[in-house]
């Protein structure tokens, strides 16, 4: 059950304390860090308002410190000058938690801020670019681009920073041919606990690698990836059908039909998809990654008449992502800080939500006090590329999601309101299948679940652990989710 105390603590509108930063943390970080003004102290003038930018407004968090280091080294003293101190440790890339663990996610943390690990090259040879963890996916996208016409795997808001989306999984449109963001990763540059720089990939520090690919807060601060890239896809439709409002019965059934389209294991890898559900609509949207006949030829309108519908062609890769950073959910929370709350949930093929409770859903959705009109529920269709990973080879185990839920409700009033918590709460219990075990994705991180670690990492949970006491005995990288080192 969850407590009252939990959510008092982490989820409430009241000012928090200030967290102490000792003089012995203060001497060390000034001397790690080049330039004078690269670390900023709690209680320094202007902290709040220009270091700890919070993007979950409803999460307080004053961390110790934030330090902006500008090289591998630097994150390396940075680190070390924690653990010394007994100071937990967390790396802020974009800054998109929404649990602000970017911040630490609780008081007294130091917080290594990416944003100046810029660095960029590609190997024209084997076409695998190494990038660096301060890099937002807009730049990503713009680099790999102008390095020879190249892409990879990644979500669609611009302004997510890529250490912890590469990181986490790194989830997109182009995942079912290419695999996740992570899936992507060759090798990476790791700053351990003890203050040591590592290589890691399949062939050197494996343990390291395991852990970085979907659980890297917890084990290491990556500063650069090296990653294989694809060339970016030459011309794509992107396609919207929506219905207006309509009844409860009508949008259960839209819903079902999508369910069994996407859920056909014959579908092309090349079509992605979300529905998605507005206080006023309900919007199915995709992308097919090829021509506008054989988009024709798929014949998708077929799949959900009397739904309003349109199609636009794309022959520019720069034209089609920035298209994606268009989508009215991104704007609600894209890369604007904000009052909210969320949730996630999977599906696998073998335990969709049957038409009972697809309807049960709809019809609470219809009834329930929302607390708030700005609120929305995606569902992301998945599987291809992702699906064909084994479970055990990389942190991230949720190698057999078809479809991933992610339910937002937005306060535009100030904090979020307890009929807020409440609709996302029952909302999730409703639709979960309480015979098999619960699954959250870490990028969408919610602080209240309860048995975080076992939804987020599942049976990769146990080597997780294993792995945390051998690189990370005195858990320095931890926030309120991080795996604990094994006992």
């Amino acid at each position: 059950m969850r407590i009252a105390a939990i959510r008092n603590l982490l989820l409430t509108a009241s000012v928090a304390s200030a967290a102490m930063t000792s003089d012995n943390l203060k001497s060390c970080l000034k001397s790690a860090l080049k330039e004078g003004d690269s670390v900023a102290f709690s209680g320094d003038i202007f902290y709040q308002l220009v270091d700890a930018k919070r993007y979950n407004l409803n999460i307080h968090v004053t961390p110790a410190a934030i330090t902006f280091p500008s090289s591998s080294q630097e994150v390396a003293a940075v680190v070390k000058c924690a653990a010394d101190n007994g100071y937990p440790v967390q790396a802020k890339s974009g800054g998109h938690s929404y649990g602000n663990y970017g911040l630490g996610g609780v008081d007294g943390a130091v917080v290594v801020d990416l944003k100046n690990l810029q660095q960029f090259s590609m190997d024209t040879t084997t076409w695998v670019a190494t990038i660096g963890s301060g890099t937002l996916l807009g730049d990503v996208t713009q680099r790999l681009h102008n390095a020879g016409g190249r892409a990879m795997s990644h979500g669609t808001c611009p302004q997510v920073g890529s250490g912890g989306h590469f990181t986490i999984g790194g989830l997109g449109p182009t995942s079912r041919q290419f695999g996740a963001a992570l899936d992507h990763i060759v090798e990476a540059e790791v700053v351990l606990a003890d203050g040591s720089i590592v290589t890691a990939s399949d062939t050197q520090n494996q343990d390291v690698f395991f852990a970085i690919k979907g659980a890297a807060s917890g084990f290491g601060i990556v500063t650069e990836f090296k990653v294989r890239t694809e060339p970016a896809p030459d011309t794509a439709v992107k396609f919207e059908y929506t219905l207006k409002v309509g009844s409860t019965e009508e949008r259960a059934t839209l819903f079902k039909q999508w369910q069994a389209y996407v859920s056909n294991p014959d579908l092309t890898r090349k079509l992605a998809s979300t529905l998605t559900l507005l206080d006023d609509s309900m919007v199915i949207t995709g992308t097919f990654f090829g021509t506008e006949e054989e988009y024709n030829a798929l014949n998708i309108g077929s799949q959900w008449p009397g739904v309003n519908g349109k199609a636009i062609v794309f022959q520019d890769w720069l034209g089609l992502v920035g298209n994606w950073a268009e989508d009215v959910a991104l704007k609600l929370v894209g890369g604007i800080p904000s009052h909210f709350y969320a949730k996630s949930t999977a599906w696998t093929p073998s335990d969709l939500m049957d038409s009972d409770t697809i309807d049960k859903m709809f019809a609470y959705i219809d009834s329930a006090d929302k607390g708030s009109l700005a609120w929305f529920v995606l569902f992301d269709f998945q599987g291809g590329y992702t699906n064909d990973i084994p479970t055990d080879a990389t942190a991230y185990a949720h190698r057999d999601v078809l479809i991933w839920m992610q339910s937002y409700s937005v306060s535009l009033v100030g904090a979020v309101r307890q009929a807020q918590f409440d609709f996302l709460d029952d909302l999730n219990t409703l639709v979960t299948n309480d015979k098999a075990p619960y699954a959250a994705y870490s990028g969408y991180v919610d602080p209240l679940l309860p048995d975080g670690p076992e939804a987020y990492w599942g049976s990769n949970l146990p080597r997780l652990q294993q792995i945390k006491k051998k690189i990370d005995p005195q858990n320095v990288f931890r926030n309120p989710q991080t795996p604990s080192p094994a006992s």
